[in-house]
């Protein structure tokens, strides 16, 4: 793989080079529901075993084949896995089993294991799947004793396999176990529905009709409520939040006062599982026939069913699996007796380990709080992700009357500034209508900076943003031109508007853009207002944030071009594609974008490659020709060197391939910026601008004095970034020193742990860094406050 690993610090680091798995047998099975994604768990899984010595062996059918046992449990080699990354489902195949419920199942599955020293197992499926796994384990000593009395395994065999290790990877499109953020396959299925809901909301407005969708979630409503986020719904219906009684009056009169709003559609999403405060269910039927009694309006239901399970996993989902399936093996390496079966988890943008049992029983906690009507408390314990997704759809969902609202007397304004990037106009919508809902005057300015000093500034109403969470680029228009030229008219701009705050939604331009007018708050009183920026750029090349609003996007594009190119090549041996990312000098897109797509090898900035390293990838595709995979994948980010261009990269492989392997090229360009912002975009857009308008109301009411707004300290101009598990205000001043300026890009950057997870699983020998794993943590019950500064995404 490209690149001089960097020179070894005197540090705490610890390196799994220390944990070998030679020696021992690890089986991957998928359990229950299918959901996208599960395929690259169980790559990552067997590549990962694999690399570390151990022997893999998949279990097909599940719990199924575990209990028959024969061609159903089968050795796994290295290209036992090729070419699974893109197919949705699961290939080694899922069902429900009723014999591993019994004793007799159970005993018949220990057998088999045994049989083939299996004592290592990856469970990946839902909390039923899991916990079945826990029993087994528990079960596992007597079971043994059992067999060996019937004289079906000897006494050497017992010993050798005294102890299995269980580690669990939640795959379920409901994202409905607590202790993780994500489960693997909710992503796709939000893009199943969000795809859904594009397409239909252009019939609806054509026609002026109100569409009812059915998604899944017999017990969870989080498919429900992040798409009601995600598209703008009017109405969601969830079963951790039933309507109060009369609802039907209040939903009535919301569609007619949208419709009086000259909006042209309504969209009801409902969770299959929605009750009413009675336990009455409440259906897509019974709210259609609503509809059309009350308002007299054109109403469809639509139940989308098993296409939300359906399709090609998400980029998000591929590297959450893959994230996760080496986790688990690092994690069945450093198992012992007195470990408890864990489950391996995302909080934020770690992956952690919890108590497997802890989990179900939060879980089971759930749905008894919501079996007794304690709704709060069911919202609670889904997690803090959740209860942010809740609140900031009440927080945008409902326009309250003039005469309800506060009146702040404020003006806040809202500008896009650098590259266009989808999810920004998800960010702008939120914004505006959460300053809407706390009493300000919000005033959009159209072309960045530029229109700023141009005066391209005009009052933005709640009615004016209807239907942008899905809209692609930039409508408020964007520009990279910086403030620094422009200072007294931009302040002159602000005198005459009487902009009391601003927000900005952008690239690297709006942070420096931030750091100069923070800059010359000596000079222009003007500018000692509160300041605060949300980053948004498909580069994700902001200091102090891990991500940044249409990132995802780009990576969904790159993804999905990459599983074509490959598809292309699948009737033709022995091909190796080139392909060149976008990123200025930030490697994120191309190594993520890698990790996604199966990439054998990524070039970038951040890791500098001589000709030997180039001479070495050529090797080592020539040597993987020769198996039954026969096509490679190159990804190179646009500026990662001068002089290696991705023509002189073309034809380097086309010439030392000769014979071997022939070469296309491909430059991916803006098309990477493009089309229709990502569920996940939509969502982060709507929650961080919705968390930073906060952030201004508390920081003018702080700042207002004696008539007036007067804010000049660091923390009044900062940028809201999510590090690790966290968004966090930092001020912008302080991130200064995190900055490479020439570059473009922060200093350190959280994703480059990734590379070597790549370099792995394409079967390069590298040095992986696991000091961040490896610690058993606990489910959080009870939470203290969020404090101003930070809260969980």
């Amino acid at each position: 793989m490209a690149g001089a690993s960097a020179p070894k610090r005197q540090d705490t680091r610890k390196f799994f080079e220390n944990l070998s798995g030679a020696g021992k047998s690890i089986a991957v099975l998928t359990s229950g529901g299918d959901a996208q994604g599960m395929n690259a768990a169980v790559r990552a899984v067997v590549r990962m075993g694999i690399y570390v010595g151990a022997k893999v062996y998949f279990i097909h059918e599940g719990y199924q084949g575990m209990v028959d046992g024969g061609d159903n449990i089968k050795e796994a080699k290295w290209e036992s896995v090729s070419s699974m990354l893109q197919v949705g489902g699961t290939v080694i195949g899922s069902a429900r089993c009723k014999d591993f419920r019994t004793h007799e199942g159970r005993l018949k599955a220990a057998h088999n294991l045994v049989q083939r020293d299996i004592t290592n197992l990856c469970v990946i499926g839902g909390d039923g799947s899991l916990t079945g796994a826990n029993l087994f384990r528990e079960e596992w000593s007597s079971l043994l004793e059992e067999l060996l009395q019937q004289g079906l395994i000897d006494e050497e065999a017992t010993q050798r396999n005294s102890e299995l290790h269980i580690v669990g990877m939640v795959g379920s499109i409901d994202n409905d176990f607590c202790g993780t953020d994500m489960t693997i396959g909710t992503d796709s299925a939000l893009h199943r529905i969000i795809e859904v809901v594009d397409a239909i909301m252009t019939t609806a407005q054509s026609h002026q009709r109100t569409f009812v969708l059915e998604v899944m979630g017999r017990h969870c409503g989080y498919l429900a409520l992040v798409s009601a986020l995600a598209c703008g719904a009017d109405w969601v219906f969830i079963p951790e939040m039933p309507p109060e009684d009369g609802w039907e009056d209040n939903m009535c009169q919301k569609l007619s006062e949208n419709r009086a709003d000259k909006k042209r559609l309504n969209i009801i999403i409902v969770a299959e599982g929605a009750i009413d405060r009675h336990n009455k269910s409440i259906t897509p039927d019974y709210i259609k026939d609503l509809v059309v009694r009350r308002l007299g309006f054109d109403t469809r239901v639509t139940i989308l069913g098993h296409v939300q399970r359906g399709g090609t996993p998400s980029a998000f989902d591929r590297i959450l699996a893959s994230r996760m399936g080496v986790e688990a093996v690092l994690a069945l390496l450093e198992a012992s007796a007195n470990t408890p079966a864990c489950v391996v988890s995302l909080v934020g943008n770690q992956a952690v380990r919890l108590p497997l049992m802890e989990c179900v029983q939060m879980t089971q906690e759930v749905q008894k709080a919501m079996d007794e009507k304690k709704f709060d408390e069911a919202v609670r314990l889904r997690g803090r992700s959740f209860e942010n997704n809740l609140s900031t759809y009440r927080l945008l969902s409902f326009r309250k009357a003039d005469s309800e609202l506060p009146n702040s007397s404020f003006n806040v304004a809202v500008m896009n500034v650098g590259a266009p990037a989808a999810g920004m106009n998800a960010a702008v919508r939120s914004a505006v209508r959460v300053g809407i809902t706390e009493g300000h005057k919000m005033f959009a300015v159209n072309d960045g900076f530029e229109g700023f000093y141009k005066g391209q500034i005009k009052e933005i109403k709640w009615g004016d943003v209807g239907g942008w969470t899905g809209q692609g680029g930039s409508l408020l228009g964007t520009k990279r031109t910086l403030p620094g030229k422009h200072l007294d008219k931009i302040a002159e701009q602000m005198r005459i508007h009487n902009i009391n705050a601003l927000l900005v939604v952008g690239g690297f331009e709006a942070y420096v853009g931030l750091l100069e007018l923070s800059a010359a708050r000596d000079k222009y009183e003007e500018f000692c207002v509160p300041m605060v920026m949300v980053p948004a750029t498909v580069s994700n090349n902001i200091p102090g944030s891990d991500l940044s609003i249409g990132s995802d996007t780009a990576l969904n594009a790159i993804t999905d071009t990459c599983d074509r190119i490959k598809q292309s090549a699948s009737g033709t041996k022995r091909r190796v594609f080139i392909i060149e990312t976008m990123g200025g000098y930030c490697g994120y897109l191309a190594t993520v974008g890698g990790l996604a797509a199966g990439a054998d090898t990524v070039y970038i900035y951040e890791e500098p490659f001589d000709i030997r390293d180039l001479q070495a990838n050529v090797e080592h595709l020539t040597e993987k020709m020769k198996t039954s995979i026969q096509r490679g994948l190159v990804l190179r980010n646009e500026n990662c060197n001068e002089n290696f261009t991705t023509d002189f990269i073309y034809q380097l492989y086309s010439e030392e391939g000769r014979g071997v392997f022939d070469c296309r090229k491909n430059i991916l360009g803006h098309m990477q910026q493009g089309g229709a912002p990502s569920p996940f975009d939509r969502n982060f857009g709507t929650k961080i601008a919705a968390k930073a308008m906060q952030w201004i109301t508390r920081t003018l009411k702080e700042s207002y004095k004696g008539g007036r707004v007067f804010a000049n300290s660091e923390e009044t101009a900062c940028l809201l970034g999510m590090r690790r598990r966290t968004l966090v205000f930092q001020p912008v001043v302080q991130l200064r020193d995190e900055t490479d300026f020439v570059h473009r890009i922060p200093k350190e950057q959280w994703w480059l742990k990734l590379r070597p997870l790549m370099k792995i699983l394409a079967k390069y020998k590298t040095s992986y860094d696991v000091s961040d794993s490896g610690q058993l943590e606990h489910v959080t019950r009870v939470r203290p406050k969020d404090s101003n500064t930070s809260t969980a995404i």
